[in-house]
């Protein structure tokens, strides 16, 4: 596998924390980006670590040219969801500049439900607690965004099952689509840990171009 060099957007984040260590565990080169130059900090010093912002297009464009892939895994701040949608156009537009791979870690909640009919987990208070619903939403946003793109951007948009959780790095995880993946239990959960082993083996082994798909245990 081809040493490649990586711009993570939300690098200091938990989902973008993780990601940078399986890069970089992983051989590759990595730009992790942050908006607050306090958090520069915060990073390992083998990263070439940079301030920035997804909903800039000069940083987009920036801190896309040369790198073979982009990843998106920032977060909207409670009660500015409406970040989300702007940050993802932005970047579409950068990588598709840049010709860099766009990976961008989204929400759940326009998942289908198994055995519903076509429920969405944004509709299933079994997996969607009232709190979490503004950003569910946005998320759901985000993959419109992605989905409405008429750009040339490769972008793959990875969804996580309804439990995100700390936790060890298995390395183990099984693959979907549009449809939550659950256990035998209903139970839907992977560790943060090991979706950015998904999304680092989709950036070295290419299998969603221009759409969605998800993880889970």
């Amino acid at each position: 596998m081809k040493t490649m060099h990586i711009t993570v957007f939300g690098a200091t984040g938990s989902v973008g924390g993780q990601v940078v260590a399986e890069a970089l565990a992983r051989g590759h080169r990595v730009t992790a980006v942050v908006r607050d130059a306090a958090r520069l900090s915060e990073l390992p010093a083998t990263v070439l670590g940079r301030t920035g912002d997804a909903r800039s297009a000069e940083d987009v464009a920036e801190l896309s040219t040369g790198r073979d892939v982009v990843v998106g895994a920032t977060r909207p701040a409670p009660g500015r969801e409406r970040e989300l949608a702007a940050a993802t156009r932005t970047l579409l537009a950068g990588a598709a500049g840049a010709g860099a791979r766009l990976l961008l870690v989204g929400g759940a909640g326009s998942l289908t439900v198994p055995g519903t009919g076509g429920r969405t987990v944004l509709d299933d208070p079994r997996y969607l607690h009232p709190d979490w619903r503004a950003v569910a939403e946005a998320g759901a946003g985000q993959l419109a965004v992605c989905r409405a793109d008429t750009s040339a951007a490769d972008w793959a948009y990875l969804s996580p099952p309804a439990r995100l959780e700390p936790g060890e790095r298995t390395g183990r995880y099984r693959l979907g689509a549009d449809e939550l993946i659950t256990d035998p239990g209903g139970v839907s959960r992977v560790t943060v840990a090991d979706l950015a082993v998904a999304l680092l083996d989709e950036a070295e082994r290419p299998r969603h171009h221009r759409r969605r798909f998800t993880v889970a245990y």
